[in-house]
Formats: structure tokens, sequence, C-alpha cells
């Protein structure tokens, strides 16, 4: 989440991702153990994936949730923590914290190669996205916290709050504290910078509520693009330093100094600058910001 380099930006990330891929040709089946039962030597024993929980249940630190399928529901017929089960509403909520996409006050480091008003037409669609992938989310409660006023991007079932505070700091404390006042849910908090977000994403961060303390979406320039408390505190946010490359770093040392287990979403790229547009645009193609910057850039090349 970040806002204007003029306007206290919030610590910006630029996604980091890559994948790999090995073959080779088929070669005479070898045992896979000896007699004794121990593996031969050189051969590759398949093993399950790191255990997420410790001993008292609790997710691990820096631990993604639910990477394997699990069973929806526990002998008893409860949910299982962590789980997202279809149609049931999972205790929480989201909340996106923005400013209304007026030309001249938002993206303006777009600016140039774009004016302000098509700089402006690029955060409404990256806001209605953002909102888009939110209203998707099977939770009890969804708000906008806004700087400005409402316009026909706002999807129907949000509560819409007004921002308060100064700096960041302060805008953040004060948007976890009013929502879990008038709601006591767990909070899973964004901006309106990563149009590529997915509802199933963002579940996931609901969900990881259940086990741990707080769930953390690291930015790769290192800020931060989600921030998730099951029980907000302002204390977690007032004072840390932001727009800076240290602020996510910061941000969780605060959670961890706390005391709080902390479980780790994946990083993803705000946009803030053009590169970072079209690398957005490219990772969502379909999204409403990738249409509108083609469309701009097809403006352009004209």
């Amino acid at each position: 989440m970040s806002d204007d380099r003029d306007a206290d930006r919030d610590a910006r990330g630029r996604a980091a991702d890559g994948d790999g891929q090995a073959s080779g040709t088929a070669q005479e089946h070898v045992p896979e153990h000896d007699a004794a039962g121990k593996p031969q030597p050189g051969h590759l024993v398949a093993s399950g994936p790191p255990p997420e929980h410790d001993a008292a249940g609790k997710l691990l630190p820096g631990h993604v949730v639910a990477r394997e399928p699990l069973p929806e529901h526990g002998v008893a017929g409860e949910p299982q923590p962590g789980h997202v089960v279809a149609g049931e509403p999972v205790p929480g909520q989201v909340v996106v914290i923005a400013k209304e996409p007026v030309p001249g006050r938002v993206k303006t480091r777009l600016t140039p190669p774009f004016t302000p008003r098509e700089a402006a037409t690029l955060a409404t669609a990256a806001l209605a996205d953002t909102l888009g992938a939110v209203a998707g989310v099977p939770v009890r409660r969804r708000v906008l916290v806004l700087r400005g006023g409402t316009g026909p991007w706002l999807p129907p079932g949000f509560a819409v709050l007004p921002q308060r505070g100064n700096g960041l700091d302060e805008r953040l404390a004060a948007a976890f504290d009013d929502a879990y006042r008038a709601r006591p849910l767990p909070v899973v908090l964004i901006g309106m910078d990563t149009p590529q977000v997915t509802s199933p994403l963002l579940a996931c961060a609901v969900a990881a509520l259940a086990t741990c303390d707080a769930v953390f979406g690291p930015a790769a320039d290192g800020g931060f693009w989600l921030l998730g408390l099951r029980r907000p505190d302002p204390a977690l946010l007032l004072g840390v330093p932001m727009s800076r490359p240290t602020t996510g770093a910061a941000q969780l040392r605060r959670l961890r100094a706390a005391g709080l287990s902390v479980g780790m979403l994946p990083t993803l790229r705000d946009v803030d600058t053009v590169d970072d547009a079209v690398a957005v645009a490219a990772e969502a193609p379909s999204s409403r910001f990738a249409a509108v910057l083609a469309t701009l850039n097809t403006g352009a090349a004209r």
C-alpha cells in the first residue's frame, strides 16, 4: 500500500516471482531402499513439506497457510482453523485504505509520461480491481477507509469510513482501530495499489488469522502491501517509519517484538512508477487496470 511521494507515500514493492523446470531421459529403475530399508546412495526420496504448525498447534512464523488441501471440518463438524469453506463467511473483515482518485492527487509519479487525468484513470481502475477482489472474499464485513468521496467504482456491500490521522502510520493505526471498534473481528488491511490481488489470496490472509496473531504481505522493495491483525492495537503501527526501503522490516520487527506469531504471504508489487504499471498489468492481463493501461499506451503510440 502506498501514497504518492508528495502525499506521505507508504512503502512500495515490486513482486519477486519465478519458477523452474527440469527434464531428462528415462533410465532403468533403481530400488529406493536396500534390504535394511535405508535409502540407496544418490537416490532422492520423496518427503512431505515441513510442518506448518508447532506442537501447540500454532502456525509457525514465516509460514504460509495451507499449501495442501486439508479436510474442511473436524470430527465435531466444525470448520478447521485456517480453512475457507465455500458459502460460509469467514469471521473476519477486509479493509481497503484509499484516496479518491482525483487528478493531480493520486499516482503523481506516473506523470509524466501520463497526464494527471490519465494517472487518475489508472488509479480508478486499480481501486476498482482491488475492491472487486475484496467483494469476492467470503467475510463478515468489508470496509473502505477513504480520504475523499465515493464514486461509481464502489461496489455494493462496503461500509465506508473516513480516514483520520496525519502521518501514514497514524492513518493505518486509525483504520484498524475504527474497523475493529465498529465490529470486533480480525482485520486484514490492504491499499489500492495492487490491482493484481485475488480473492483467494485475500481469503487465505483472513483465514490465517484463525491460527496466528498477524499476517504480513511483503513488498519486494522493502515495504508491505498487506497487514492483518487478529486483535488490532495502535501501538503495533504508531512510530513505524513509513515510505522507506526498511519499512517492511521495521513493521515485521514491531509485530514480533510484541510476541505475535506472523504468517507470511507472497510478495506483490505496488503500482507507483510506469515500470510498475507495465509489470503489474502483465501479471493481471484480464484486470481493469491492464485494459486501461493498454488503451492509454495505444493512444500515446498514435
